[in-house]
């Protein structure tokens, strides 16, 4: 009978309920708390390679976000003055499956929401572990006990700092920082966008279809900033001052900036921990092993991440340590790969007009540059 079966998860994005759908299937008992008082909607495409996609296939959910794939077709490059001067084409930036992330979590909701209990609107205040559970205080409700916690709370993940430590021990910036909001599609694009660049800075705006709205990415190199991540104020001042001056749709694009109610900014950075867990608490995602949104695997190691760690707990029929131990040996390679191409991916961010060949060349590259290490998934047996 599998033991230690009460989870709390903290974080309700991709990785959290994708956790929370696995272990309800393994006979477990999540608990999910978000801050958020509710599922966050919006935020830019996001896409699927190779195993990501039979996790998604053995939730039944392939068929349904195939439907939402974004088909995006080529971009152009354009100067300052929106003058096209090369095509940015499709395989380079997108993945084997891209949809909207805001539909995917909805998706993923659907499917985990009878499976867990919900508590919206709140956070984790404090975390003391002992030899038979976890102690949780949390900012609004009543403090209550679990047999396990799961940190699947982000880059920035409060689990890992009161388990782990402050993230700077952990928490390596790739030097880009990046704005994203939504904005009406007054280019008409459909299925396709544009790019912009300049030294140290690129823009660009993407449409699904022309009758809906696109959205908008502002990139810049940068050291090390001090700001705070929750005044969005204050961040739209920095990504203002950053990019006056410069042509095409830029003046457009900041005037919609500090209109959008999704506003998102944070810089490009990777997780490295030496270990992922500390007795009864264990991180997941991009809390645990972040790989930069210039790898272009985050999702996808989330969802991978989550069938690998509930399945394990599964196997070892709760036993934490046993199981914690084969979910990272299992994911380790994994994770060090895409790290590596995040890595890869931040030192060519910027790339100042580049020309036709170049771009061909990134594009005829592409199978190559996407390929990862494998990770095989095993057929866990449901409890």
């Amino acid at each position: 009978m599998t033991t230690n079966k009460k989870a709390l998860i903290s974080g309700a994005g991709i990785a959290g309920l994708a956790l929370a759908y696995w272990l309800d299937h393994h006979g477990f008992r999540p608990t999910v708390i978000e801050r958020a008082p509710h599922i966050r909607h919006g935020g830019y495409a996001v896409d699927f390679r190779g195993e990501a996609l039979d996790v998604l296939d053995r939730m039944d959910l392939l068929e349904p976000i195939r439907a939402l794939d974004t088909e995006m077709g080529d971009a152009a490059m354009v100067d300052a003055d929106g003058r096209q001067y090369a095509t940015l084409p499709a395989a380079v930036f997108a993945g084997d499956l891209e949809v909207p992330k805001g539909e995917l979590t909805r998706l993923l909701y659907a499917a985990a929401q009878d499976r867990a209990e919900y508590l919206f609107g709140d956070s984790i205040a404090t975390v003391e572990q002992d030899a038979d559970g976890v102690d949780v205080t949390f900012e609004n409700g009543p403090p209550r006990r679990f047999d396990l916690l799961v940190g699947a709370d982000g880059l920035h993940s409060r689990t890992r700092a009161l388990a782990f430590g402050s993230e700077e021990h952990f928490v390596r910036s790739l030097g880009i920082h990046t704005a994203i909001f939504s904005l009406p599609n007054y280019l008409g694009l459909h299925r396709t966008g544009q790019l912009y660049v300049s030294p140290g800075k690129a823009a660009s705006m993407f449409a699904e279809n022309s009758d809906g709205r696109a959205r908008a990415a502002l990139h810049f190199a940068s050291e090390e900033l001090a700001y705070d991540r929750h005044d969005s104020g204050e961040l739209q001042r920095i990504v203002a001052e950053r990019f006056a001056g410069e042509g095409w749709e830029i003046p457009r694009l900041l005037t919609e900036m500090r209109k959008a109610e999704d506003f998102w900014f944070d810089v490009n950075a990777q997780v490295v921990m030496d270990t992922w867990s500390r007795s009864r608490v264990v991180l997941l995602g991009d809390a645990g092993y972040c790989a930069a949104p210039t790898s272009g695997r985050g999702t996808s190691q989330a969802l991978i991440g989550a069938y690998v760690l509930a399945g394990e707990l599964a196997q070892a029929r709760g036993n934490h340590t046993e199981a914690f131990t084969a979910y990272e040996h299992a994911m380790r390679p994994f994770v060090t790969e895409h790290q590596a191409v995040g890595r890869e991916g931040a030192e060519r961010f910027f790339m100042s007009a580049p020309t036709q060949e170049v771009l061909d060349m990134l594009a005829a590259n592409a199978p190559e540059n996407t390929r990862t290490e494998a990770i095989r998934l095993p057929d866990y047996a449901a409890h």
